[in-house]
């Protein structure tokens, strides 16, 4: 988000590209003292990001998105995957982009609906909560989906005092299993987490423009965008000399 003074505040859309590589399960680090249902897995690490970001509603995002695929070589790449939040707008327009790419829905966003859900029917922070949610939890680790799918039908969602995103979860759910697929993801090594575009918000939006009590005018805060970009992005002297 950025304030624009005769706005208000606004949304930034950024696309952040990356290379993946990947280390054996059996070559990696693990802590000991903080288990994790990752510990079986290869560890999957993202590296040489590079953004583009600006105020930008989803059809103008689409060719910076799209641009910024062929800038780092996608076309040319053996495998492509977008990990995002599941947003219509977002799958809308990669899939137009990079129709053959595999979209997955971040981990953690999905988890999150699910502790909504255990928080709202089974009470907040209360070990029946706790149950059921790491129930479904591992279930979704291990792409059964539908098992989770069929556990939401047959809980009372539709009750009024629930928020919007507890009723819709059954249908949430129902209509991503493609995208939460995380066992299959994950044998084949690709990233299950939007961390990047997460970290990007601060890193390249939040740090410079959104200091307490700036305020910005559209233009010069798109400037602004366009550069910070390419500074995080490691292009920025190519692009001055441009």
């Amino acid at each position: 988000m950025v304030l624009i003074r005769t706005e208000g505040w606004k949304e930034v859309k950024v696309v952040a590209v990356s290379e993946v590589s990947v280390q054996d399960a059996s070559e990696r680090e693990r802590d000991a003292a903080r288990p994790s249902r990752r510990d079986a897995d290869a560890l999957v690490t993202l590296r040489g990001h590079s953004y583009q970001a600006g105020l930008w509603d989803a059809d103008t995002f689409a060719p910076y998105q799209y641009a910024e695929g062929l800038r780092r070589g996608l076309d040319h790449c053996g495998q492509v995957t977008s990990t995002n939040d599941g947003a219509p707008w977002i799958e809308r327009v990669t899939r137009l982009n990079f129709p053959a790419v595999p979209q997955i829905i971040d981990w953690s966003h999905a988890a999150q609906h699910l502790w909504t859900v255990a928080h709202a029917v089974h009470g907040e922070h209360t070990p029946a909560a706790q149950r059921w949610a790491e129930t479904q939890l591992d279930a979704l680790w291990h792409g059964h989906v539908a098992e989770v799918v069929q556990t939401l039908d047959r809980l009372p969602l539709e009750h009024a005092l629930y928020p919007p995103l507890v009723q819709q979860a059954p249908d949430y759910f129902r209509t991503r299993q493609k995208q939460m697929q995380y066992e299959d993801f994950r044998a084949k090594g690709w990233p299950i987490g939007s961390g990047v575009v997460e970290s990007a918000a601060n890193t390249v939006v939040h740090h410079r423009l959104k200091r307490p009590g700036r305020g910005w005018k559209r233009e010069y805060a798109q400037a602004m965008l366009a550069a910070l970009c390419e500074l995080h992005s490691h292009r920025f002297e190519r692009a001055w000399q441009a």
